[in-house]
């Protein structure tokens, strides 16, 4: 891991960014910091730039042929490197992206009517798949910011069908322990129950903190589990739609089989960009790390000495920030406060679920100074600039 902070990725020019034509820096006026969808500031790392390049000057923007460049293979070569999880790369299959696969698979797994387990405050879009689907959410709300993995299993002897894990947790950054996840396993062998594992935040884990792959805990997870990964968060290149359907299973690999073609496809920019990563990635992503692992500590200590009332654990994985501001005073949803006073875009925590009112979030995957820009502008919201 870096030492010392790579000046590439902690001196932004904000005038730079704005050029951007991305959502973060489209979808608010210029006077607004925007810090509040899953991307990062950082520039591209070296090897994917220069593979997008090389991809733009030969003309080769037709269809992926993710085989033929080795995204399999290099995806479980990454895992095998970062997080010792050994892959089998006949068990790994194209996709899109990782939303659209959750709601694929549960097209598959769940009937209408048919309850699926999340655990709020939880991505948001877990809600409007499993709803659009004709099926029905069963909140397992995290207990203490953790996992309640009896909650769950008694939710799946009730009858869900499916359970769809978030690690690391989005919007906290938590990681489940190994016991936690296999507990959580024989409870699926148990009941018959799948769950779907989103593990797309998993390689920027966190120093201190340990990603455990659902997948790796035990013959049941493997039996009943199945893997949505992707290098779009912890490469930025979430726009180039390329994502990885794991299975360690026969039967796992089966269902996987029956998804349509085009959930099965991923762009051609974003295999070549995530083979890139995933090959000649490590240094960069090293670097992001060693940045992000500085902004939570920073946040904790500018929250500290500015805005004491938010509550605040710095995530163990990922780049986003949970701010528990109730004792502020804000209302249910603080970000439109913090929007209109402060001009600073966060996440709004009620969209997480009902424990999120109350809470907002905001992406630290940027420079330290706009972190402190960022606090900045809350505690002007409150009255304190």
């Amino acid at each position: 891991m870096a030492s010392v902070l790579n000046p590439e990725l902690t001196e932004l020019d904000l005038g730079r960014l704005r050029r951007r034509r991305n959502a973060k820096w489209t979808q608010y006026p210029p006077d607004v910091l925007p810090a509040w969808v899953a991307d990062m500031d950082f520039p591209l790392a070296p090897a994917v730039r220069a593979a997008l390049l090389e991809t733009v000057e030969l003309d080769d923007c037709g269809y992926a042929n993710a085989s033929a460049v080795g995204l399999a293979e290099s995806f479980a070569g990454f895992v095998r490197r970062r997080l010792a999880w050994e892959v089998d790369p006949e068990q790994v299959s194209p996709a899109p992206e990782v939303v659209g696969a959750l709601s694929e698979l549960l097209r598959l797994i769940a009937r209408p009517g048919e309850r699926v387990v999340i655990n709020p405050p939880v991505y948001h879009p877990f809600f409007s798949v499993i709803e659009s689907l004709g099926c029905e959410v069963a909140p397992v709300a995290l207990r203490d910011g953790e996992l309640d993995v009896e909650a769950c299993a008694r939710e799946l002897e009730r009858g869900a069908v499916a359970l769809v894990l978030c690690s690391p947790h989005n919007p906290t950054g938590g990681l489940p322990s190994a016991a936690k996840l296999e507990a959580l396993a024989a409870a699926a062998e148990r009941t018959g129950a799948w769950v779907i594992a989103d593990e797309i935040h998993s390689p920027l884990t966190l120093p201190g903190g340990e990603h455990v792959p659902f997948l790796s805990v035990s013959a049941a997870a493997r039996e009943h589990g199945i893997a949505l990964c992707s290098a779009s968060k912890a490469f930025n290149i979430a726009g180039l739609h390329c994502a990885q359907i794991v299975t360690a299973s026969q039967r796992a690999a089966e269902l996987v089989a029956t998804l349509p073609h085009g959930a099965r496809h991923c762009g051609q920019l974003g295999a070549i960009a995530s083979v890139a990563a995933f090959n000649e990635g490590d240094a960069w992503l090293d670097d992001v790390l060693a940045v992000i692992d500085h902004n939570r500590r920073l946040l904790a200590e500018l929250l500290a000495e500015r805005l004491p009332e938010i509550g605040y654990s710095p995530p163990h994985g990922g780049y986003l920030a949970w701010l528990d501001m109730r004792e502020l005073g804000l209302g249910e949803d603080p970000s439109k406060e913090i929007l209109e006073r402060g001009r600073l875009a966060l996440s709004p925590g009620p969209a997480f679920g009902p424990q999120g009112a109350g809470f907002a979030r905001l992406n630290i995957g940027t420079s330290p100074a706009l972190v402190e820009e960022a606090v900045q502008r809350i505690a002007r919201a409150v009255g304190r600039g």
